[in-house]
């Protein structure tokens, strides 16, 4: 009988690489999982039957975008934003942390009452609050809702990460009691505490007290190097509580998301498959294809031929190449279905690998690779 609310079961791990299941009101997620973004209710240039048919199990979306526009009141009227855009998968989203450091121009900080905006479109001010972010993501009825953090800019400055991390862990508990008791529903807290140790452990053992459903890790995608961010997950992973999922938010590419599986880690999310396919880029198991390229104009070979949604393999790199320069719209399409097909190809044959006692020489054989 299918358990409708929320839980996580590890099912074995491969020194640190974890094969698990999440569980959810709206069905279960493999992981290790990657989540397309779907920021303003929608994952760009693709449908979402054309996501779950290339083995989507989960998308993301962001409380911020979509308070500005189209505002909650509109998605709360139809019945939440699975209803809002027609999808069946779970949804996580983001509670607008991110966007407190991204559009820090725009924002301005308070303990207690939060993080004010001036909006980005219009310049109408807004107030996000661990409470007002725990409010819209109830009205969202999103499956996964984050804590609202602040995400500092990347610095080496230890005291402004330190006053950054305490007021992220006082928010989580206001998140926490805003969030109450829902079952069906998951809260996770984010750890922040830059490339240092002893913050991160700081962060992560104040929201092991406060208790949450998973635990996230943030500030690793804000411009660290790939060694960096894998030397704060060989340092903060061991850690983490084992029953409970282990997200790194905002990565990232092919290799990041293997090296981070290598460490423990279970979800993940990027814009970066679907932002480069509008930029002509393919992840391919050979590398990565720049497909503007002029060296593609007469490759009449399929972008991939083990992708056969739609005849997709019939599509060949010359006529892309040929849409890309002609600025059409399917250009995007394609690329995109393309490599979220990929991502999802990847964490497949991760996954497989786990379960056969295989990841080792998985990861030996593309790390460098893909």
């Amino acid at each position: 009988m299918f358990d409708e609310n929320f839980s996580f079961t590890l099912f074995k791990e491969n020194n640190f690489a974890r094969l698990g299941q999440i569980n959810t009101f709206r069905g279960r997620i493999d992981t290790p999982v990657f989540m397309p973004v779907g920021t303003q209710a929608t994952v760009k240039s693709i449908f979402i039957e054309d996501l779950i048919k290339i083995n989507t199990q989960i998308i993301l979306s962001n409380t911020y975008h979509l308070m500005i526009r189209p505002g909650t009141e509109r998605i709360k009227r139809v019945g939440g934003l699975h209803e809002f855009m027609n999808c069946p998968l779970p949804i996580l989203t983001d509670s607008g942390g991110f966007q407190i450091m991204s559009l820090s121009k725009l924002v301005k900080i308070d303990e207690k009452i939060g993080a004010t905006f001036r909006s980005h479109t219009d310049g109408k001010k807004f107030t996000l609050s661990p409470e007002e972010s725990m409010r819209i993501q109830k009205d969202l009825n999103s499956d996964i809702v984050m804590v609202l953090d602040e995400c500092p800019k990347l610095t080496n400055d230890k005291k402004k990460i330190s006053d950054s991390l305490q007021l992220s862990i006082k928010w989580a508990v206001r998140s926490k009691n805003s969030f109450g008791i829902n079952k069906k529903k998951a809260l996770f807290g984010i750890v922040q505490g830059g490339i240092y140790k002893d913050l991160r452990l700081e962060s992560l053992e104040g929201l092991k007290k406060i208790g949450f459903d998973g635990y996230a890790l943030g500030g690793l995608a804000v411009g660290e190097s790939q060694e960096q961010m894998f030397k704060v997950l060989d340092e903060i992973c061991p850690y983490m509580p084992k029953n409970k999922p282990r997200y790194l938010m905002g990565v990232g590419t092919p290799s990041d998301i293997l090296g981070a599986v290598s460490r423990g880690v279970d979800m993940f999310d990027c814009v970066l498959p679907t932002r480069s396919g509008r930029t002509g880029l393919a992840f391919t198991w050979e590398g990565r294809l720049n497909l503007r390229n002029s060296k593609y104009k007469n490759d009449d070979t399929p972008l991939n031929k083990n992708l056969n949604i739609k005849n997709f393999q019939k599509y060949t790199k010359s006529y892309v190449n040929h849409l890309i320069n002609t600025n059409e719209i399917l250009a995007s399409m394609i690329l995109t279905m393309h490599n979220i097909s990929f991502y999802q190809q990847l964490m497949s044959k991760i996954r497989e690998s786990l379960k056969n006692n295989t990841f080792g020489d998985f990861y030996n054989k593309h790390i460098n690779t893909i």
